[in-house]
Formats: C-alpha cells, structure tokens, sequence
C-alpha cells in the first residue's frame, strides 16, 4: 500500500478549547509543512463570530 499524503487533525476554538464545536481538516503528513502546527480563522456559530482555531490531537475512538 502506499504511503498516505495527508492526515486529519482537528481544530478547535483557541480561547474555548472544550467547546462542543470543532472542524476537521487534511494536513499534509510529511514534509516542512507537516511540522507547523496549524492554525484557521474559521466561523464558531455558539458565538457567532469568527475565532482562531488551532490544532489538537484526535480524540481516541472505541471499536
């Protein structure tokens, strides 16, 4: 199989880290650019403005 090009994080709200709002996004894995962490200004509808969303790590799921 080949090698994957992009993985998924998930931005969430900077000032409200727990919010129950995020985005899922593709990031490049290898490279320059996969070592910065990524940061979005995006639409955050609980407060209906727009905020800087940063980077965290995937929550762990359940088979």
């Amino acid at each position: 199989m080949a090698k994957k090009t992009h993985v998924k994080v998930r931005l969430v709200p900077e000032a409200k880290p727990d919010s129950a709002f995020f985005y899922y996004v593709k990031k490049p894995a290898g490279g320059e650019k996969a070592k910065v962490k990524l940061s979005a200004k995006k639409y955050n509808p609980s407060t209906r403005k727009h905020e800087l969303f940063v980077e965290k790590k995937l929550p762990p799921h359940s088979k």
